[in-house]
This record gives C-alpha cells, structure tokens and sequence, in this order.
C-alpha cells in the first residue's frame, strides 16, 4: 500500500478549442531556477471565471456583484479566462474564442472597458481577493495588431507563404519564440497588465507549447516589478522541467483517469498506479492543480456529472484535501449542469439556490484554516491508510504539526464495512459536514454508502 505525498500528474489534452495536436517545444533539460514565490500561494484556491456566461450582461460590472458571495463562500483567487479582444478574421461562432487574441494589450469590449477592469481588480483586492488571467502566449488570433506592425513575429507555412495556423486549430496562428524581439513585447505586454492593473499572477494557456527557456526569461523579468502566481497548463511528466518556471501546474491526467475509472468500473489500484506516478515524477514543494471540471472539459466533454456521476462530490473532495491546490469553476456551486457553449453566448442559469455552496463553504474554509492542507509545503505530509477493503476504500491522513485532517472516499458503487486497520490515525476528530466526532483511538470501523465521502479534522 502506498504511503505518499499526492502530488501532480498533469496531461494536456483539450485546451482552448478542444482541437490539439501536440506540438514539440525546443525546451532544454535546465538547472532548477529560484524563484520567489509568492507566500499566500500555499493556503489559496482558484476560482476560475467565465466572464461570458456568468452573467446575462457578460461584463466586469455585472461579475463585481458575485464578490461578496464568492467571498463569504472562501473563495481567494479568482482566475479570468482571457479578458483581450477577439480577432474576427476566421472567428468561431458569434461571438469567437476567448483565445484567439487581436490585441495583447486592450480590453474585450464585450466584457466592458479598461476602468471597468481596473475597478474589478480593486474591489477584489480590497476585499481579500487575488486576480490572475489567461496569457495566451503561444498564438494570436488571424488579425492580431502584430500581423500588420510585426508580422516577423510570426511562424510561417511554406506551403502557403502565410501565417501557421496552429495544430487542429484554424482560428489562430502561432507566433516563433526564436524570434527575440517578439520575446521582448510579449514581456513587455505581460508587464503591462500587472502595471496597468495590479494583477497577482498568471494562468499560462498551453504552456508546453511554448519553450521554457521563454517562461524563464518572463518570469525572471517580471518578477523584478511583482511577485507573481505561475500556474501552467503542462503535462510535468512529459515536460518536468516547466517547475522551473511555474509553481502549479494542471492535474489533466488524474481528471480523465478518473472519467475512465467511473465509467469503465476499473479496479482502484488504477489510480493507485497515478498516485504512484506523482510520488516519482514530482517533489513535494510543486504544486499540482486539481479540479473536476473547467471551461474546456465542461464545453467539449461534458458537466462533471456526465463525466463522474454519483462519484463527482468525492472527487471535488479528494481535489480540496489532497497536496496540492483545489480548484472550482464557475457554476459548480449551483450546481451547473449543462455544457456551456463556447463561442456564444449561453449563460449559467443561475436560480438563486446554490445547492452546494455550503458544500464548497466547508472545504474551502478547511483548506485556507488547517495546516495540515498547506500546499506546496514539505513538512505538510501525506500518509495513505491501510483498510480491510483496499479494493474500494481510498483513505488519507493530512499532518503538519498538530494538525490533522484525516478523508476516507469509498470509491466503489456498493455499500462498504471496513476498519481502519494500523496505528497511524488515533485521537478525537470531527466530521467537518456533520460536526459528529469520532475518536479513532479505538473507532476504526465503518459502514459507507456508495461513493460516499467523510472528512475529519482532528480536535
């Protein structure tokens, strides 16, 4: 049985139109960088925004009223999917995709103007908030401002003597990295946004597609002016060197092993083997990115309960308790049931009942108030239990210091009697849904529903 810190495994599959081929980076095995990272990282969660569908408006002003909901519901980070213009030449849809940039330093006027940003970020920093955004380095929509001021910035087809259209995607172009004066703008439009906006940090669309040796030189000139969150959309196991310049990372393996899990009625020890995958690739300060839906598996693949079902609220609380950071995307509190479209406009249908905020309360108030959970920490320690049903029950104990936070998932669709077997857990704990106590000391037997979840924090 494992005993192991549960850290990142991460595989890119779908990214902003659903339509990948994997392109090669020329990235170079690099010496680990030091980078400063930013303290409130280690106690944070992402929330990740929608501006399109989240309201019918759509815009910055109409969003600023869910602050005080989301505040009072735990959240701390709020991520915005890209907030640039749209290109229009090869648009999708009606409205295009929010990755298909025209202008790497203006404001979509769909979602408001530059004040109505500015104002945002204020209101949420002065409410405890933080706010990063989409950066979509690695291509621009066909009518980006830089194809008539810098088209050298650009890869070009041979075949066509015009821009690359980048892999599956025939909305965007890709822009040549080689190219050292289009390193520099891009930095230079990056900084534009923490000294124009006062943003905390950076959610890197594709990152793998772009070189490290980009990422490096970006952080490290940017880090001269703020402190900065670094969350990449990377595969670490296929592209670890991106901790270097990155302190988070995406979890798409684990969400789409866990699809095949449900789904398929595989044998637990599958994801056993994923774990066992984290424990080898990674350490025990990066950070992993876990969640259970996001704005591309949402709108390509499917709600989290097409994909996870009954198992779906285990899930969300394996991603809260386990090392790493939980991420939630916009609806889930209600919950959101439906695909959301991703190139018109279809809001969340909000009704005024968020049946799982509470839910999401708990959890998220969990993570930001027991050490135990710190993320990225290595002195905040994972141990995996033994039980008499192995074949069904995942269980973990969370311990920094004193504190302790103890999960047991039944990840099976039968009815469960187990025990706790061993010393490792003991002492008075409370379930944090129930408020019932349990001292485990000499409790360690249970019976548990299917798909059932219980969460303990030491008293």
């Amino acid at each position: 049985m494992l005993k192991t810190v549960l850290l990142l495994l991460s595989v890119v599959t779908l990214a902003c139109n659903n339509k990948i081929a994997k392109k090669t980076t020329t990235a170079k095995t690099m010496t680990t960088a030091v980078f400063k990272k930013a303290d409130w990282i280690h106690n944070t969660n992402v929330y990740e925004v929608n501006l399109r569908q989240y309201t019918h408006e759509g815009t910055f002003n109409a969003f600023a009223k869910e602050l005080p909901r989301l505040k009072a519901m735990g959240v701390e980070t709020l991520w915005f999917m890209p907030i640039t213009p749209i290109a229009k030449k090869n648009m999708k849809g009606s409205l295009g995709s929010y990755y298909a940039c025209s202008d790497y330093t203006a404001i979509n006027p769909e979602f408001g103007n530059l004040d109505d940003f500015k104002n945002l970020v204020k209101q949420a920093h002065h409410m405890g908030f933080k706010v990063i955004i989409d950066w979509v380095a690695n291509h621009t929509g066909w009518d980006h401002v830089w194809t008539k001021t810098h088209p050298e910035y650009y890869e070009k087809d041979p075949a066509t003597n015009d821009f690359k259209m980048a892999s599956g995607m025939d909305d965007i172009i890709e822009l040549d990295f080689k190219n050292p004066a289009l390193r520099k703008a891009m930095i230079d439009a990056m900084r534009y946004w923490i000294t124009e906006c006062d943003i905390d940090g950076y959610r890197c669309d594709l990152a793998f597609w772009v070189e490290l040796d980009f990422w490096m030189e970006a952080r490290a000139a940017l880090e001269k002016t703020k402190t900065l969150f670094w969350l990449a959309e990377c595969d670490p196991v296929e592209h670890a060197d991106y901790f270097n310049a990155f302190d988070a990372c995406y979890t798409w393996t684990w969400m789409h092993k866990t699809e095949d899990f449900y789904k398929k009625q595989l044998p637990l020890s599958t994801l056993d083997t994923v774990l066992h995958q984290y424990q080898t690739v990674c350490g025990t300060t990066n950070i992993p990115l876990w969640f259970t839906t996001n704005h591309d598996e949402n709108s390509w693949n499917g709600s989290e309960y097409e994909k996870y079902g009954q198992m779906a609220k285990a899930l969300a609380v394996f991603s809260f308790t386990c090392n790493g950071m939980p991420m939630i995307y916009s609806g889930q509190e209600l919950p959101n049931t439906k695909r959301l479209k991703f190139f018109d406009k279809d809001p969340i249908e909000w009704n005024g009942n968020n049946a799982l905020q509470d839910f999401y309360t708990r959890l998220l108030s969990l993570k930001k108030n027991n050490k135990a959970l710190r993320t990225g920490d290595a002195t905040a320690v994972t141990e995996r239990l033994h039980t008499s049903a192995p074949d069904q029950v995942l269980a973990y104990l969370r311990k920094k210091d004193d504190s302790e936070v103890l999960v047991i998932l039944n990840m099976s669709n039968q009815q469960v009697s187990f025990n706790i077997t061993g010393a490792a857990v003991s002492g008075r704990f409370n379930n944090i849904f129930t408020a019932a106590g349990n001292d485990f000391t000499t409790q360690k037997h249970f019976d548990m529903q299917p798909w059932e979840y219980l969460v303990y924090e030491k008293q």
